[in-house]
């Protein structure tokens, strides 16, 4: 009596055992399967990186003179098709077809711009066009890009009509090829001579002696009227 007693505890302990065993595969394979945790994202990076300066951000040095990339024309003014522009001759010397390139100044750089000793026509150059887009004004005017353009063998230069030196307008409208003549030294080439007509109007500006509108616009009309007055002031020392 006793032993069967035991057995039957034993059976009875048995199916419990088997019984919790298939109540806990049950409820697994009832419970809905938790999606897979992606790993914790990583902390951003402290690392500075660099940035890149946008034409339209000034230079370092340049903010505080609080210029901008604007170009105000002098006469209305669109981008001409190619082969529509024939530059003219004044006193022997190129100047631009005023309909394709009539001029234009940046109306953000005044006298007291160009008198602050942070002023750098680099605050403006490039800024509202490239140098590389620049090079379209060369079909404009039925002009090739001339090879090896640099140094003694340079012919032409994509010329600021009215220069930055007196807060001439970066946009296309202010900007010309000026080129030759071929068989000239270089310092004897139109570009050059126009140098120094550029640097004789920057110093009259800066030293009070010609208003800079008046300069702005006197050497969109016709930049040689200024020759004689430039030479003038190359001989007597200026800036050339």
């Amino acid at each position: 009596m006793r032993r069967s007693s035991l057995l039957l505890v034993l059976f009875l302990l048995v199916l419990l055992l088997l019984a919790g065993f298939l109540i806990v595969r049950v409820l697994n394979i009832s419970r809905p399967s938790q999606p897979a945790q992606p790993p914790p994202a990583a902390a951003p990076s402290t690392e500075q990186i660099p940035q890149t300066r946008t034409q339209a951000q000034p230079l370092p040095g340049c903010a505080a003179l609080s210029v901008t990339c604007t170009s105000q024309y002098f006469t209305a003014w669109r981008p001409p098709a190619d082969g529509t522009c024939t530059p003219r001759t004044s006193n022997g010397y190129p100047v631009p077809d005023p309909k394709c390139t009539p001029g234009g100044i940046n109306p953000s750089v005044s006298e007291s711009t160009l008198t602050d000793p942070a002023w750098r026509t680099r605050c403006i150059r490039n800024c509202e066009s490239s140098e590389s887009k620049k090079h379209i004004t060369y079909g404009w005017y039925s002009l090739q890009s001339p090879p090896n353009n640099h140094g003694a063998t340079q012919v032409c230069e994509l010329d600021h009509l009215v220069p930055l030196e007196i807060g001439g307008a970066d946009g296309l409208g202010n900007i010309w090829p000026q080129c030759g003549p071929d068989n000239a030294v270089l310092r004897d080439r139109y570009f050059k001579q126009k140098d120094k007509v550029e640097n004789y109007l920057a110093d009259e500006v800066r030293k009070g002696r010609m208003p800079l509108a008046d300069a702005q616009r006197g050497i969109a009309e016709d930049w040689t009227q200024y020759l004689t007055a430039a030479e003038q002031y190359c001989a007597s020392g200026g800036r050339c």
